[in-house]
């Protein structure tokens, strides 16, 4: 858990070290956050802005992770980054943190989980709360560390043992400060809440319990925020109703559901458990839009026109009643099949699906003639057995059906986007700005190697990518130059400062669908439904100095940054539950040649995703041959200098799993020796190329490494790695 502790009675002014003084040997302090690395060094984050500032191992014994410190940059280190020294710890933001009991020595330590806490914790033999070695504790740090002196803790609660079922969700929780249990005060008013929708709250809606709403969603749903309803109208269109959950009724601003609501900020999901942002007899019950019962909505009432575009829509409390719940696979079933038994099933509900069908297919052509970005990517869903383990990792196979809800609640969305910005009033759009200009060269570089372009110049539009996404579909090498244009666009955030949504080519939108899981959703609800009562909304929470009353636009982007972290944790939270279940999974694998896709490349090795597995691994530079190695980012490659053997991204290989580190969550892969000789040399690169390439990158050379007695057994040490996987950005 992170709370500030030992806050400083003054501190220097902060400011960013350039590094142009940097390099001029200038010494400069300033204030900042510590950010570790698992291998032991770190950077300073500063509260001005800049670069981060690297920070070496021997420095970062004087304080932790996320720890406010003042620091000085003294010079540069060997790669030609400022460097600094840490004078003076303001604040320690960890005091409370998750590990495993061991005794080393005759001293009881907790080791802990974050890699990037390189200090264990030492706790007295008093202080153990009865927890064995072995197990997974929580310590409370009572004396943080100093250059000279190691961390001091007490266990403050033990959770069991490593191999329990559930404790990878346990450790994340905690590891990464996910809050995981309802206040008191909570649970208590969503007990006082009724179970059923009462007549009182009924008045003054308009009743919609006679049309056939229906909820599509996954098979594993539990909470369902919106129902759909279409209906032909006449020659010029469809008339299409979004109804969502109702949340803001039940969950007043500023009460104790909201305080925890807002704290979370967002539903965390993990396979076969999900920690939701409202307790359970809301989000799986008076909230949740279940079928065949009275259900409280907000509802987006649009006007559809033949070719996509909303002509006219409204806002209104609802009340409705949704006459069917479907999976994604149940509906797809009766729209590829209008005469076969899942349709029948349906009955006279069939018709509104193939409705819905027919708005969707028009609502489709006009995200293409708008130029919105459509780049195809893999999801996969993990399946557990009994004892949540992996049982297997399966492709997610998207239909019509998982697209239709897309893009009804795309429509809806972008409608309150709309409805916020003619009312004048302030609340939290979904941001998603184009390419930054380094990232923006970067494209272009590789795209040239290939004989292809971006067009749009300096400023590229979304129809440009969406122009070269259509060119490049049927090129063997789609996937790799895909993967790339969505790797230079930014990360989508919440902000009350409109700029649009680049990906989806929208010049605004916000999220409004999913307030049962989301709560910029909600406090977009409570938006709306202000301007419909003519009263004005305002958050109570983000004062920019606590006890010191910000102005409303402060408080909403300190909110919108609130909810981006929230979000960025949570998915931080679910990699690490997925990757400790992996690295289970692979376990009993090592040895095992298995064929795999290389789908990233590093200075220090190549990360591999298995074909039938899913998982990713790295091989380690010094498994691919005795020779230097260059690795270009230009061209995304690793290149051996004697033999021209060349790694590209979407390489196809065959390793060997040589070991699990599950500490770490690290699969190590290397290379099978057949695989080694077969690699593709590559020719060498024209002038023009070499022009492009820019400085030759900078060779690595790598000794033959000594090979493993036996699968599994750990190879010898491969200096320091470190790498960070690609991630699908949301919406």
């Amino acid at each position: 858990m992170s709370k500030p502790r030992r806050p400083a009675s003054h501190e220097p002014e902060a400011s960013a070290p350039p590094k142009e003084a940097a390099s001029e040997g200038e010494d400069l302090q300033f204030t900042g956050k510590l950010l570790g690395h698992r291998d032991g060094f770190g950077f300073i984050r500063p509260e001005a802005g800049g670069d981060d500032v690297f920070v070496s191992p021997r420095e970062m014994l004087k304080a932790m992770h996320g720890d406010r410190v003042v620091a000085r940059v003294t010079g540069q280190d060997r790669k030609g980054r400022p460097e600094a020294i840490i004078l003076e710890v303001l604040e320690h933001t960890v005091d409370r943190l998750v590990g495993r009991l061991v005794h080393e020595r005759g001293i009881i330590l907790v080791v802990p989980e974050d890699q990037r806490i390189k200090h264990d914790i030492i706790v007295s033999p008093g202080d153990t709360a009865g927890a064995q070695p072995g197990q997974v504790v929580m310590v409370q740090i009572i004396d943080p560390p100093t250059r000279y002196t190691p961390p001091i803790g007490r266990v403050v609660e033990v959770l069991g043992a490593l191999d329990d079922p559930g404790m990878e969700v346990e450790i994340a929780v905690r590891k990464f400060d996910v809050p995981h249990q309802f206040s008191a005060a909570a649970e208590a008013l969503a007990a006082r809440l009724p179970d059923t929708v009462r007549t009182a709250d009924v008045k003054g809606r308009v009743d919609l319990r006679d049309l056939p709403f229906m909820t599509i969603d996954g098979e594993d749903a539990r909470d369902f925020d919106d129902a759909v309803y279409a209906l032909v109208d006449g020659k010029r269109g469809w008339r299409l109703l979004v109804a969502i959950a109702d949340v803001s009724h039940y969950v007043k601003s500023g009460d104790a559901l909201d305080r925890d609501a807002f704290e979370r900020a967002t539903s965390v999901y993990f396979p076969r458990r999900v920690l939701p942002m409202l307790p359970e007899k809301l989000s799986n019950g008076l909230c949740s839009l279940n079928p065949q019962v009275e259900r409280l909505a907000l509802v987006c009432d649009m006007l559809i026109n033949l070719d996509g575009t909303v002509k006219a829509y409204q806002f209104y409390d609802a009340v409705i009643e949704s006459a069917a719940r479907l999976t994604y696979t149940q509906a797809w079933d009766a729209l590829s099949n209008p005469v076969g038994p899942a349709a029948r099933v349906l009955g006279q509900k069939f018709e509104v699906l193939d409705t819905l069908h027919s708005v969707f297919r028009a609502l489709l052509a006009q995200r293409e003639s708008r130029g919105a970005i459509d780049l195809e990517t893999t999801e996969t869903f993990i399946r557990t057995d009994d004892q949540g383990r992996i049982a297997s990792i399966e492709p997610r196979t998207r239909n019509d059906a998982h697209r239709l809800i897309e893009e009804c609640m795309l429509v809806a969305n972008t409608c309150a986007a709309d409805f916020l910005i003619r009312s004048k009033r302030e609340g939290l759009y979904r941001i998603h700005e184009g390419p930054t200009p380094e990232r923006l060269k970067s494209l272009r570089d590789f795209l040239k190697l290939q004989g292809l372009r971006l067009g749009g110049g300096e400023d590229p539009q979304p129809t440009d990518y969406a122009r070269l996404s259509r060119e490049i579909k049927q090129r063997p090498d789609a996937r790799l130059l895909q993967t790339l244009l969505l790797r230079s666009m930014q990360q989508a955030i919440y902000s009350p400062d409109n700029v649009g949504h680049f990906g989806l080519a929208y010049p605004a939108y916000t999220h409004f669908t999913s307030p049962i899981r989301r709560y910029p959703d909600l406090m977009v609800h409570r938006v709306i439904k202000s301007i419909l009562s003519k009263k004005r909304y305002e958050p109570i929470y983000g004062d920019v100095v606590a006890g010191q009353k910000s102005t409303s636009l402060e408080r909403w982007r300190v909110i919108g940054d609130h909810c981006s972290a929230a979000e960025r944790r949570a998915d931080e939270a679910s990699r690490d539950v997925e990757a400790w279940l992996k690295c289970q999974f692979m376990k009993g694998r090592v040895g095992e040649q298995l064929s795999g896709t290389i789908t990233g490349i590093a200075p220090f090795g190549i990360f591999v995703t298995l074909d039938t597995l899913y998982v990713e691994g790295m091989i380690h530079i010094s498994e691919l041959g005795a020779e230097y190695f260059q690795h270009n980012e230009v061209a995304h490659e690793l290149r051996g200098e004697r033999t021209g053997r060349r790694f590209r991204l979407y390489d196809s290989l065959t390793v060997l799993v040589s070991r699990v580190d599950l500490d770490a969550r690290r699969v190590e892969f290397r290379l099978v020796p057949s695989q080694v000789r077969a690699v593709k040399r590559g020719k060498a690169p024209s002038a023009d190329e070499l022009d492009l390439l820019g400085p030759e990158p900078e060779a690595v050379l790598v000794p033959a490494p000594k090979r493993a007695s036996k699968p599994g057994t750990k190879p010898p040490p491969s200096g320091k790695a470190r790498g960070t996987k690609s991630r699908r950005k949301r919406r």
